[in-house]
């Protein structure tokens, strides 16, 4: 059983910067994409960012810019870091990873940024 877990979430104020993290029990190297995604209260979970094995990156177009999504192969760790933080980034982000056909996805971590 694969295990993503995240970290680094909190309260942060607009224009500040936070970076996740998302420990994967599997060797990163077993995934062929990872990602980020989010979902706010009320509203539908989001893809943020994506990177592949290969390295790969895509980012949704609002944090386009601002997020930077990476890989630590050695840790088998995927980074998120976050600058320039908006309110509308309120959300619980969550790790995914695809592995074949099965879907992984992390318990989520909160980020707040208030105004």
């Amino acid at each position: 059983q694969v295990q993503l877990v995240e970290s680094g979430g909190g309260l942060v104020q607009t224009g500040g910067s936070l970076r996740l993290s998302c420990a994967t029990s599997a060797s990163i190297f077993s995934f062929s994409v990872m990602a980020w995604y989010r979902q706010a209260p009320g509203k539908q979970r989001e893809l943020v960012a994506t990177i592949t094995s290969g390295g790969s990156t895509n980012y949704a177009d609002v944090v386009k810019g601002r997020f930077t999504i990476s890989r630590d192969n050695a840790k088998n760790t995927v980074l998120l870091q976050m600058n320039s933080l908006k309110p509308e980034d309120t959300a619980v982000y969550y790790c995914y990873a695809n592995m074949g056909i099965v879907n992984h996805w992390g318990q989520g971590t909160q980020v707040t940024v208030s105004s």
